[in-house]
């Protein structure tokens, strides 16, 4: 989130995990367009680690595949000979003492290069969880790391699989990193329409009066995927959607939705204000987690394999592959007003957004009309695949009767702007260059997450999923779903098209 193009100093960058399929798709390609856009130093290189033995020419047509399959900008031929000169791969184990040797050489080797001894260090740790302590620990007592103050962590997620594990994790990396040094990335905050809230809300003073429970019935955000775990069973099956998306995107998306105004724009602000969010919500006991949050999976559909069907899935599996929760902030500005989360695998279409729905206006001024309002103004904006913002409302249809029509005020990404959209993984690796840490989690946020996260997951830990929660492929989940909302006399918004 950098608020202009801030100077960059002097770079070194090794991706844990430089091997892996993360590299190739999106890390690789984002440092690629930084590049094309001139937005990296002058001096910086990039080392990749992985188990898998590559010469530097092998690592570079690997890495090049991938550039030229997802990169937004594509290959251009002289500019990426350029890139793949500041390239290198080193070839070890997480475990093994004599790796973080020889990468120290090679970094010391670059700042000897380019006479320059206060060369920021950045370790990207794409790797499995279990392998972020090892490789944390090995970098904090080893000499890759001397230079503390320079010296950052990116760790993926999942950060942790519960808060036990999550407080273990950061107890740990604190042994040897300040947390100021660590940046906990949801790739979700790098996302431009998520970043366009703050802007949205506290820019235009058309919308933040009305952003509160004065004004506002309630609240969505949906991650729908249209395809279901492919070839990640033994993953999955151990993590299901609660721990996969709502623990992270889906709270994240949250906070920035409800937090209040910040006072300035630094990381420190930002992530206090979405820490106090997360310790509003309203936490729920054991006993109430079925009133309040649906979990489903999904079934068989002509063609297309049930969850259980899947390759590496247990035939009996409960995992939930769908999650619908009704919550509450209980703080002033949000009191009484539900936000209903959901996310799922196998749903219609591959979709990200947020509804805000307004109350209704009094209707009595417009019985005899011929036409009521039934839908009350709404805003939604949409993240992915097409972002943009819309603003649904009322107006009378030319004629001579008093007869009102909804319209709506649409602002799309595509039509208003000429360049591309910068990708995710680009706004995040250019602050974490920059020291920003505005849209990264900060260790109380990802614990306050894990805490709402508990009674969830101890209340379904030994409690079979009923098979009328089972699910069709190509539905909005199961029909427990809709209750959630019916109840109160609501329902789900799908996606204004």
């Amino acid at each position: 989130m950098n608020l202009n193009k801030k100077i960059i100093g002097p770079t070194l960058m090794v991706i844990f995990g430089g091997s892996g399929d993360l590299a190739k798709r999106k890390l690789i390609p984002a440092l690629y367009n930084l590049y094309l856009e001139g937005w990296l130093p002058e001096k910086f290189a990039l080392i990749g680690s992985g188990r898998t033995e590559f010469t530097q020419e092998q690592y570079c047509e690997f890495l090049k595949e991938g550039v030229e399959k997802y990169s937004r900008s594509g290959i251009e031929s002289e500019k990426w000979e350029a890139f793949k000169t500041k390239v290198s791969y080193l070839a070890g184990g997480a475990f093994d003492e004599e790796l973080y040797t020889r990468m120290d050489a090679i970094l010391c080797g670059f700042e000897d290069e380019w006479q320059e001894k206060n060369v920021q260090r950045i370790f990207y740790l794409s790797v499995a969880p279990f392998l972020m302590e090892p490789i944390a620990s090995h970098l904090g007592k080893s000499r890759v790391c001397a230079n503390i103050e320079q010296s950052r962590l990116v760790i993926e997620k999942p950060f942790g699989k519960d808060l036990d594990s999550a407080k273990e994790l950061n107890r740990k990396l604190l042994d040897f990193f300040s947390e100021d040094q660590l940046y906990r990335i949801d790739h979700y905050l790098g996302k431009e329409p998520v970043q366009n809230l703050l802007a949205f809300r506290f820019a235009n003073s058309l919308f933040e009066p009305l952003w509160n429970r004065n004004y506002i019935d309630h609240v969505e955000i949906t991650v729908g995927e249209d395809i279901g775990i492919g070839d990640r069973g033994g993953y999955y099956n151990g993590s299901g959607a609660l721990r996969d998306m709502v623990q992270n995107h889906l709270l994240q998306v949250l906070c920035m939705v409800a937090m209040e105004a910040p006072i300035n724009f630094e990381a420190r602000e930002i992530r206090d204000k979405k820490s106090e969010v997360l310790r509003a919500v309203r936490p729920l006991a054991v006993e109430e987690v079925e009133n309040f949050v649906v979990r489903g999976q999904y079934g068989y559909a002509p063609g297309i394999n049930s969850y259980r069907e899947e390759e590496g899935v247990p035939d009996d599996s409960s995992t939930e592959t769908f999650v619908a929760w009704a919550l509450h902030i209980d703080n002033w500005r949000w009191h009484g007003v539900p936000f209903y989360m959901r996310t799922g695998k196998r749903m219609p279409r591959k979709t990200s957004y947020i509804s805000i729905q307004f109350k209704s206006v009094p209707i009595a001024e417009f019985q005899g009309t011929g036409t009521v309002p039934v839908h009350p103004n709404r805003i939604f904006i949409q993240i992915q695949p097409d972002p943009e913002i819309r603003l649904l409302f009322y107006a009378k249809k030319p004629g001579l009767k008093m007869e009102l029509k909804p319209v709506d005020m649409r602002f799309e990404y595509d039509e208003t702007y000429d360049s591309p959209t910068p990708e995710a993984y680009e706004t995040l690796l250019l602050d974490a260059m920059a020291g920003n840490a505005a849209l990264y989690m900060r260790a109380d946020q990802v614990e306050l997450a894990w805490q709402l996260m508990m009674p969830i997951l101890t209340h379904w830990q030994n409690k079979p999923l009923d098979e009328q929660l089972l699910y069709t492929p190509g539905s909005w989940g199961p029909r427990a779903a809709q209750e959630l909302l019916y109840k109160s006399g609501r329902s789900w918004h799908s996606p204004i098209s």
